[in-house]
C-alpha cells in the first residue's frame, strides 16, 4: 500500500520551496578582487542570511578597479562596494548614486612603499613615478596629498592590480592605493618589508573606507531588497565580532582558493575597522566632500546629506 503524506508536511515543502523559488535576485560587484575586507559579505552568504532576507545575491569580482561605482550608477549591477572619496568625486561629476551601508568605517589607504628605498617623508617622493590602483580616485588622491605635502614633482603611472610587482620590479617608486592591513602582510609572506604613510596622518581627513553603493533608480525600484542585503551584512559583522575564528572559518570555505595564512593575518588587522551597524555620519562626509573641494578633488561642491540612504 503506498503511503501518503500528511497535509501539514506537504504544506511545509510548498512553502519551503516556494520561499527560495522566490528569492529576489541581487548583483553586488566588489571593489576589488575578494579579499578579507569584504568578509562579512562572504559571512553572510555562507550563513545563510542573504537567505533568509529572501534574497539570492551574485558576488563579482570587477574587470578594472574603477567599474563598479559607474556600473552601480547605471543600474548594471545592484550594489557596489566602493569608497567614500571615490563617491564624493562621482557625485560632483554628476553620476546620480546613493550610499547604503557601510563597510570599512575608517581609512586603510597609504602611499606604500618598500622600506629600503630610503623614503623617509613625502618630500623624499619629490621626482619619484608613483603608481596608483583605482583611476578616477586614487590618481586624485594622489594630487591631494603631493598638494598638501609641498611635492611638485612627480610622474603618476597606472599599476591597477599590480602594486607588489610593480614595487619589486621597480617600475614605480611607491603607490598610492594599498591597504596597510592587507598589501603589507602580502609583501611580508614575501620577505618584503613594507613602507607607508598613512593618509589621514599626513593631512587627508578621516573617511569611511568601504560603502555600499547604488544608483538612486535601484534603490527606488528595490528599496526593501537592498534593506535587507545591509542588514545582512551588519548582522554577519555582528556575529564576526563575536566568534571572530568561526567567521573567518566560513569566509575561507567561501574561497578555498585564498592563502589562509595571508588572510588569517590580514583579518587580525582589519578586525578593528569593520564597519559597525548603523549609517554614515553626513556631518563627517560633508568636512571630506569640502576638503575634497578645497583640494581640487572635486570641482563641483556635494551635499553630503543628499548622497546618505537613511534606513
Amino acid at each position: 500500500m503506498k503511503k501518503q503524506l500528511s497535509p501539514i508536511f506537504v504544506v511545509c515543502i510548498v512553502l519551503f520551496y516556494a520561499r527560495f523559488a522566490s528569492a529576489e535576485k541581487l548583483t553586488l560587484m566588489l571593489d576589488w578582487f575578494p579579499n578579507i575586507d569584504h568578509l562579512p559579505i562572504y559571512v553572510a552568504q555562507e550563513r545563510g542570511l542573504f537567505k533568509e532576507k529572501g534574497l539570492e545575491v551574485e558576488i563579482i569580482s570587477p574587470s578594472e578597479t574603477a567599474d563598479g561605482l559607474k556600473l552601480a550608477a547605471s543600474g548594471n549591477v545592484d550594489i557596489a562596494v566602493s569608497y567614500e572619496p571615490q563617491t564624493i568625486i562621482a557625485a560632483s561629476a554628476g553620476l546620480d548614486v546613493r550610499v547604503v551601508g557601510r563597510l570599512v568605517e575608517h581609512p586603510l589607504t597609504t602611499l606604500l612603499f618598500l622600506k629600503d628605498k630610503g623614503i623617509k617623508s613625502p618630500k623624499d617622493l619629490e621626482g619619484k613615478k608613483i603608481g596608483y590602483t583605482v583611476p578616477g580616485l586614487m590618481d586624485v588622491m594622489l594630487k591631494a596629498f603631493m598638494n598638501i605635502n609641498g611635492v611638485q614633482n612627480y610622474e603618476a603611472i597606472n599599476v591597477g592590480f599590480t602594486i607588489v610587482p610593480s614595487l619589486v620590479a621597480g617600475k614605480v617608486d611607491a603607490v598610492m592605493g594599498p591597504f596597510k592591513t592587507y598589501e603589507t602582510v602580502t609583501m611580508a609572506h614575501q620577505n618584503l618589508e613594507a613602507g607607508y604613510f598613512e593618509l589621514e596622518k599626513w593631512g587627508i581627513p578621516d573617511y569611511e573606507e568601504l560603502i555600499f553603493v547604488c544608483g538612486a533608480k535601484t534603490l527606488a525600484q528595490k528599496e526593501e531588497n537592498i534593506k535587507g542585503f545591509v542588514q545582512a551584512v551588519e548582522t554577519a559583522t555582528v556575529f564576526m565580532r563575536e566568534h571572530p575564528q568561526e567567521a573567518l572559518k566560513a569566509y575561507l570555505k567561501v574561497l578555498p582558493e585564498a592563502d589562509p595564512r595571508v588572510e588569517t593575518d590580514a583579518f587580525h588587522l582589519t578586525l578593528p575597522f569593520y564597519a559597525a551597524p548603523g549609517g554614515s555620519d553626513a556631518a563627517a562626509w560633508q568636512r571630506f566632500a569640502d576638503f575634497s573641494l578645497k583640494y581640487g578633488l572635486i570641482e563641483k561642491p556635494v551635499k553630503a546629506v543628499d548622497l546618505i540612504h537613511i534606513w
